[in-house]
């Protein structure tokens, strides 16, 4: 099994930043990719940004490459969504996630977090 805590979510106001740590303890893998998505209230998850541990290869959803940027922290098993210019229309529950392939569908992912809020006001 692996946990998967994310934090840093909150309250911010449009044109602002915020930067998003999802810490993974457990049995993890430097094998895994590790994906952030978003989900807003009646929406469908929505894919954001996928790195690998081994290599930090990275991947980027259409909506937010150039804003968003996924890192990672092997030492502290952390992964990072540094979130830059934020809209109105970032506001949902971001998670992030485990999986043993290199994918952007949700349903791939094999380990959730709890999820964080963020809220960004007009």
């Amino acid at each position: 099994q692996v946990q998967l805590v994310e934090s840093g979510g909150g309250l911010v106001q449009a044109g602002g930043s915020l930067r998003l740590s999802c810490a993974a303890s457990g049995r993890t893998s430097r094998s895994y990719t590790m994906g952030w998505f978003r989900q807003a209230p009646g929406k469908e998850r929505e894919f954001l940004a996928t790195i690998t541990w081994r290599r930090g290869i990275t991947y980027y959803a259409d909506s937010v490459e150039g804003r968003f940027t996924i890192s990672r922290d092997g030492a502290k098993n952390t992964v990072y969504l540094q979130m830059n210019s934020l809209k109105p229309e970032d506001t949902a529950v971001y998670y992030c996630a485990a999986s043993t392939d290199w994918t952007d569908i949700p349903t791939e992912y094999d380990y959730w977090g709890q999820g964080t809020q963020v809220t960004v006001s007009s």
